[in-house]
């Protein structure tokens, strides 16, 4: 007679091969576009597209740095990878101290109103970003701060989906260790600052990710209101590489894995956090 619990442990066993065997399926699909880019940036010009149909794609065959050598002498990539930096480190700096005390107040502050603007907050979250484009770039005009980089950082200091990720955050932490801390003469702001903020690594980290790549990524913003090539971002220097043909493409998968390379990096160091923060902000699957 079999045994039911080594007839379970099987199962379970099968299942759980099954389930990671899927996932390096699926992770392997997603990688395989970025192998190729990486690929092509080192392989001379011809053999991109000629090994495009065999496994030849994904290995730099004849390897070569010419592509490199020809996308930063035809765009100055690093000053436009520094630019895009510079921008993004100021816009989160902002964005991370604005958002983190607006959920913050969201989930454990009791005010007149409340339900409304938490309402009114899950509700914009809804309308993309290209809905409000003409009547952001209307403002930033009459501002008169088009073709300078607080038309980049004023707009995404305040992000809905970013408050909402830290109110679910600050609901798990228990009201008697706030209430400890004002017990012990801290107040509210002090509080964040010196009891929330050392325990929210995750979430922080979280909102840091997703906001450094929407922004990283971002093309149709920065091009509407940039003019200056001083301020231009990575995403405009790559959209240079499209304007005179003829097209290369070595130089363009060049210049396209340094563009991903400092958001892998950055999700590298950094996933271990983004996964926690996932995990606690009502957000998991």
């Amino acid at each position: 007679m079999k045994d039911p619990f080594t007839s379970r442990s099987r199962q379970k066993t099968i299942r759980k091969i099954m389930l990671y065997a899927i996932n390096c399926i699926m992770g392997l699909l997603f990688l395989l576009p970025l192998l190729w880019m990486v690929a092509s940036a080192f392989k001379p010009e011809q053999r991109i597209f000629q090994d495009i149909s065999s496994w030849k794609a994904f290995i730099p065959i004849d390897f070569t740095l010419n592509n490199f050598k020809q996308a930063l002498s035809r765009v100055p990539m690093f000053k436009y990878i520094w630019n895009s930096i510079l921008y993004i480190v100021m816009t989160l700096m902002l964005s991370l101290t604005i958002n983190s005390l607006c959920g913050y107040a969201l989930a454990k502050f009791k005010f007149r109103g409340k339900t409304f603007v938490l309402s009114l907050i899950i509700s914009l979250m809804v309308f993309p970003f290209d809905s409000i484009v003409i009547p952001l770039f209307i403002v930033i005009n009459k501002m008169h701060l088009l073709n300078t980089r607080f038309a980049l950082i004023l707009p995404f200091t305040a992000k809905c989906f970013s408050i909402f990720l830290f109110r679910q955050f600050f609901l798990d932490i228990p009201n008697e260790l706030l209430e400890a801390a004002e017990i012990d003469g801290t107040g509210r702001l002090l509080t964040f600052f010196k009891i929330v903020l050392p325990i929210s690594g995750p979430v922080f980290a979280t909102v840091f990710i997703l906001d450094f790549v929407n922004h990283w990524s971002d093309f149709m913003w920065p091009l509407i209101v940039l003019i200056d090539d001083r301020y231009r971002t990575v995403q405009l220097g790559i959209q240079a590489f499209f304007t005179d043909p003829p097209v290369f493409y070595g130089p363009v998968m060049a210049a396209l894995t340094l563009a991903v390379l400092p958001m892998v990096v950055l999700f590298l160091f950094f996933q271990k956090y983004y996964v926690q923060g996932i995990s606690t902000t009502g957000l998991k699957g």
